[in-house]
């Protein structure tokens, strides 16, 4: 029924979200601010996190002229991501209002950035991706309703790499961007995976997405041009694979994806899945940055692992 082109409001079209209460990460720009903007549209509210809550205000007019007409409402919550300290008070306040959640939806994250570290000595995009919203997601769970759902965006980035919970923070291995990117992309899948198998008995379900390829400010880091000359790679790669070729999304596009697995999909076909374009992915070996999604990913005694190792570098259990 939908695809690779399908919008947000197409996907939402006739779906009342009155009552229904979203979690957002990342509404200072591009996708998060679509996904708000989307959900509120259809009465639902919205707490959105940002790491800059001035810039997040600027950014989500739109989301609050929307909110206005359809009776949705948006709350804003300082989080950021590289910093444990503040992912604790940001879900130390959000557990304090008390507010059940319907859908948590983990939209924040880097791509591509230089060699650094978080606040708490993690490398920055494992750190930013995968540990902040382990512990956020973990912290405020327990709002979650029966029935809820976590959905992490992860990309077919992931295809670069699987996790290696050896060597998280590049100690030992030359740090590589896009390694490092497919590393936390892979992790946010398999924390789905691992959610999934521990919240499902309480008929919450958490999946994965990849939003397609958009044009938006998570390639910042990327020198001028960079990004055309990964799409021509991927289509090289892709041609020389008998696959179709990508072209870029736009972000209602993008951000359709999200809103599907948290609202429209049935949630027994998306738990413990990686999906894009608005469907199930199927598992695929293929190499490059075609379609489908990497077994490695969806591997439950790595989920289990990962999870365990997550524990251990933030020092807190779940």
């Amino acid at each position: 029924m939908f695809g690779a082109t399908s919008t947000t409001d197409e996907v939402l079209a006739g779906i009342d979200l009155k009552g229904k209460r979203f979690l957002v990460t990342g509404v200072s720009a591009g996708l998060g601010v679509e996904t708000a903007r989307a959900l509120v549209s259809h009465g639902a509210d919205v707490i959105g996190t940002a790491r800059d809550l001035a810039k997040a205000e600027r950014a989500t007019a739109q989301v609050r002229e929307a909110a206005a007409t359809s009776g949705g409402s948006l709350e804003l919550v300082e989080v950021d991501l590289a910093s444990l300290a503040s992912v604790r008070a940001g879900a130390d306040a959000i557990v304090k209002a008390g507010k059940p959640l319907d859908v948590i939806i983990a939209n924040a994250g880097v791509m591509a950035c230089p060699f650094g570290k978080t606040v708490d000595g993690f490398e920055t995009q494992f750190g930013t991706n995968h540990l902040g919203h382990f512990v956020l997601v973990n912290r405020i769970a327990g709002l979650l309703k029966p029935g809820g759902r976590l959905v992490n965006l992860s990309s077919s980035g992931h295809r670069y790499s699987d996790v290696d919970l050896d060597d998280p923070n590049f100690d030992h291995t030359p740090y590589e961007e896009f390694l490092a990117y497919g590393r936390s992309k892979t992790a946010n899948i398999l924390f789905a995976v691992e959610f999934d198998r521990r919240h499902r008995d309480r008929g919450i379900r958490a999946t994965a997405v990849h939003p397609g390829g958009i044009q938006t400010e998570l390639s910042r880091h990327m020198p001028e041009g960079a990004l055309d000359g990964l799409l021509q790679t991927i289509n090289e790669q892709n041609a020389a694979a008998g696959q179709p070729l990508m072209e870029w999304k736009t972000i209602p596009q993008g951000s359709a994806t999200s809103v599907w697995a948290a609202v429209v999909a049935p949630a027994d076909e998306v738990g413990a899945q990686f999906c894009e374009d608005c469907h199930v992915a199927e598992v695929s070996t293929l190499p490059g940055l075609t379609g489908g999604v990497q077994p490695y990913a969806l591997d439950a005694d790595t989920a289990k692992a990962l999870w365990a190792k997550s524990e251990e570098m933030v020092a807190e259990t779940f």
